[in-house]
């Protein structure tokens, strides 16, 4: 209340009528929180309750008989028989408030019929808080109805008086998501007499009406009746009779599309969402429905799970005939929407990062069965250059999505999801007894047909002629010159491509990618032997390599020989944890840096960890790509080299006998035995292994010879068995260069900016005629390369207020096909009127950014009304 009004009119008692005692009796106790606070000059406070009335006869009349006083009562005048102070009475002024008259006044309220409405709310308006409260959202325009709902929106504490978020606030409320209990606001809103107008309210936004009206139904209709809307299929006859109406369906899409897109109140919207999926017994009906139909369903979790096994027994089902772009669609959609996106917290009510996994692997599966029945029938190339290119042109996609596909499952079923078992399966067989055997027996053919004798392949270079190739030719240019070289233990060539793919789409570089034919047996001392500056790489009796006579197994060992071409070896995590005036005084006396980095292979040659094996080529390619950030930023690398001393293989399935070419005894004259070679002098011939020289393989001085097991073999078991590396398959042998360039002069730096792919609406002079309506949209592009995907939010506004729910999309698709650019957009408009001559906007925003990426002008002309 307005203290000044009672103030000024109090004070034109006292002062200009010259009253000396003025009494004031409020028997609603309306003003009993105020009359405290109003502190008139030369003016006494009395309260009659509190006193006893011969006290305060004696004090006016006998101690204080000129004092002024203001005597507050919080009751009824008693009867003249019965009131003490009568004669005191009859001399002296009354005033009394008209409350609702002042309320009016300062609400600011211009109709003059709102007395007996806020008369009637008295109780409410007893708090100034809550009448400060009230007074920011009234306009002078509001009607009774629009007061109750300010009322209402003061009591649940909602952001906004609009009655969506009212809702949301009250639901949000509920404790522990138990459908039973109300919010703490209930009773406020019962006490305050304003619970009638909220279900009101609630009729004529949603047509919902009960002879006992509650929240929990409530809340059932609006979830089931945003189920049937996204459902492509008709709602289960017994689900059917909790819909609200079209106009209600409609309002209750919206409501809920802004619940869930809450940052802070999606998990009351998880935990209810949940307890009333378990109230209708929704498992039980879901039966009868296809994947098709439940596909932009996004109101329940359980739905959500269904999509996922559903979409995974297709995966299984049309294995020999998929299109993955089906998949990759159906998974898109799914991880846009609110259960499996990455964008929002991950809970026990929403494990959205196993959701989305789960939808990862599931895409992977996709393009390796995909891939496979793209090879299935091919013939096999004619000779070992032509399988050599064709894995590093097309075969190496098996390894890659393979290590996709095992990723994603691992990370889902690490969550406490294990749906992906059966699928698993299926890859393990199309990857293992079908990719990885099928290229084991062709690669024999060429190794036994003379490829193991010569150990050359036309257009290949061989690794031991990395440093005169790669490195020498760059420091000849200039004396200036200086060349980083990044050596990856096991980084094989599959994973290297996806490191070129990420390295293209920074700004300012260029990757190049190409393959080396690996040093044979492919192990860790030879690899990194045959890739450091030399003359002669030579055994020595003990079986130790040594370049130029010197020692190489250390890094130390390494810097004293680049000494020789005034260079230094150091290790990646050193490098990266200098500053930069310290990284850049490191590097200034060298012309070529050698950087050492060990992730996959420190990871997957032990025992203990090589379950994560492919976890740890992902941190690998995120390290190399922030490594040559720093290389390139920091230290002003210009050219900067990326390669492997090996590759590897791995396999999730722990491996059997027959995986297994035991050896027996070992060989007289053998110096190392391992999981996938084994070196030593005059070895004998075994029909279990091949027999090589590495004179041949490694161009190593001496008469050092090598077994390696026929095929992905392993000639035993000791430690961990299923991450191997030293043999001569393609995975092993197909060592990655790839060539990074920092580019400075302007018109080609940008070109090398990246950018989001550009996306249009289809159509022109957009008409909306019915609550529901679907746009087409379409990518321009490809994605790929330097050409980014794009996340959206899209809807329907009126100004700055969406009208319709918002929904979001990626545009991602790589294909050249221009209909799978096409993405369909259904938006409900909200169930009101609308303006068939005004302009409303449909917006497409950058998701992450927020940043409007295009606008279209919109008409709304619905054909019919939408009543009730």
């Amino acid at each position: 209340m307005d203290t000044k009004r009672i103030r000024d009119a109090l004070g034109e008692q006292f002062e200009h009528q010259h009253r000396r005692l003025v009494f004031w009796h409020d028997p609603d106790r309306e003003f009993e929180e105020v009359v405290g606070e109003l502190a008139l000059d030369g003016v006494s406070l009395l309260r009659l309750d509190e006193q006893p009335a011969l006290e305060v006869k004696v004090r006016l009349e006998q101690e204080d008989p000129r004092g002024r006083y203001l005597l507050y009562a919080p009751f009824e005048p008693p009867a003249p028989h019965q009131d003490w102070l009568l004669d005191i009475r009859l001399y002296s002024a009354s005033f009394s408030a008209d409350r609702a008259s002042m309320l009016l006044a300062e609400l600011g309220l211009t109709q003059q019929a709102l007395r007996r409405h806020l008369a009637d709310r008295a109780k409410f308006f007893a708090s100034r808080e809550r009448l400060e409260r009230l007074k920011k959202l009234i306009s002078p325009a509001d009607t009774g109805i629009d007061i109750d709902r300010k009322i209402i929106a003061v009591l649940a504490r909602a952001d906004q008086p609009e009655l969506f978020n009212i809702l949301i606030s009250l639901f949000d409320a509920v404790p522990d998501g138990n459908l039973d209990a109300p919010p703490p606001a209930w009773a406020e809103l019962e006490k305050y007499g304003v619970q009638p107008a909220l279900w009101t309210l609630v009729a004529s936004h949603f047509g919902y009406r009960d002879e006992t009206p509650s929240l929990k139904n409530l809340l059932i209709r609006l979830l089931v009746s945003d189920f049937d809307n996204a459902c492509h299929a008709p709602l289960p006859e017994g689900l059917r009779h909790l819909t609200l109406s079209r106009q209600g369906t409609a309002n209750a899409v919206n409501c809920l599309a802004q619940w869930r897109d809450s940052s802070t109140r999606g998990a009351s919207y998880e935990a209810l969402s949940a307890a009333v999926a378990d109230a209708i017994k929704l498992e039980q009906h879901l039966g009868p429905l296809a994947m098709a139909d439940l596909v932009d369903v996004k109101t329940f979790l359980v739905v959500e799970q269904a999509v996922a096994r559903r979409l995974r027994d297709r995966v299984l089902e049309t294995a020999a005939t998929i299109k993955p772009e089906v998949v990759r669609d159906i998974a898109s959609r799914r991880q846009n929407g609110y259960w499996a996106t990455p964008g929002l917290a991950d809970t026990r009510t929403a494990p959205r990062r196993a959701l989305h996994a789960v939808y990862q692997a599931l895409q992977a599966a996709a393009e390796l069965f995909a891939l496979r029945n793209e090879h299935a029938g091919t013939q096999t190339p004619p000779d070992a250059s032509a399988l050599f290119s064709a894995y590093t042109g097309s075969l190496y996609r098996f390894d890659q999505h393979y290590r996709h596909f095992c990723e994603a499952a691992d990370d889902a079923e690490s969550r406490d999801w294990d749906i992906l078992k059966a699928l698993r399966e299926q890859i393990e067989q199309t990857y293992g007894n079908g990719f990885l055997a099928d290229l084991a027996l062709a690669w024999n053919r060429h190794l036994e047909n003379g490829l193991l004798k010569l150990w050359r392949l036309d257009s290949v270079p061989n690794q031991q002629a990395f440093y005169e190739r790669e490195v020498a030719p760059v420091l000849a240019k200039a004396p200036d010159r200086r060349v980083f070289v990044i050596i990856s233990d096991a980084f094989r060539y599959e994973a290297a491509q996806e490191l070129a793919a990420l390295l293209n789409g920074k700004y300012r570089f260029t990757a190049e990618l190409s393959a080396q034919l690996g040093v044979l047996p492919s192990y860790t001392a030879l690899g990194m032997a045959a890739l450091l500056s030399h003359r002669v790489l030579a055994y020595d009796e003990g079986g130790t390599i040594r370049l130029d006579g010197l020692p190489c197994a250390s890094l130390e060992q390494r810097s004293k020989v680049l000494e020789a071409v005034q260079g230094v070896a150091v290790k990646a995590e050193d490098l990266m944890a200098m500053k930069k005036d310290e990284g850049r005084a490191f590097v200034k006396p060298f012309r070529v840096v050698y950087i050492y980095h060990n992730q996959v292979d420190a990871v997957g040659d032990s025992a203990a960890t090589e379950d994560h094996t492919f976890a740890a080529v992902r941190k690998a390619i995120d390290e190399l790509c922030d490594l040559v950030g720093k290389v390139v930023d920091s230290l002003n690398g210009n050219h900067v080299l990326i390669t492997a001393d090996h590759g590897f293989l791995f396999q999730e399935t722990p491996l059997g006998q027959v995986d297994k070419s035991s050896l027996g005894n070992k060989p007289p004259g053998t110096v190392l035995a391992k999981k996938r070679y084994l070196l030593g002098r005059n070895l004998p011939e075994d029909d279990k292994a091949y027999h090589g020289s590495t004179a041949t393989t490694a161009g190593a001085e001496g008469d050092m010879e090598f077994w390696v097991p026929k095929g992905a073999n392993r000639f035993h078991f000791v430690g961990g068995s299923r991450f191997v590396h030293g043999g001569a398959m393609p995975q092993e042998i197909a060592v990655p260069v790839i060539r990074v360039q920092h580019v400075k002069d302007g018109g080609k730096a940008e070109k090398t900016k990246s950018r989001t792919v550009g996306v249009s609406v289809l159509g022109s002079n957009f008409k909306v005629t019915t609550n529901r309506h679907r746009f087409q949209l379409i990518q321009t592009e490809a994605v790929g390369g330097r050409v980014k995907p794009l996340t959206l939010k899209a809807a329907i506004y009126d100004g700055d207020n969406p009208v319709t729910n918002v929904e979001t999309l990626t545009f991602d698709s790589t294909s050249e096909d221009m209909n799978q650019w096409k993405k369909t957009l259904s938006l409900t408009l909200e169930g009101r009127h609308f303006d068939s001559k005004r302009v409303y906007q449909l917006i497409l925003r950058d998701a992450e950014t927020r940043v409007e990426e295009a606008r279209f002008d919109v008409t709304i002309d619905l054909a019919f009304s939408n009543d009730f």
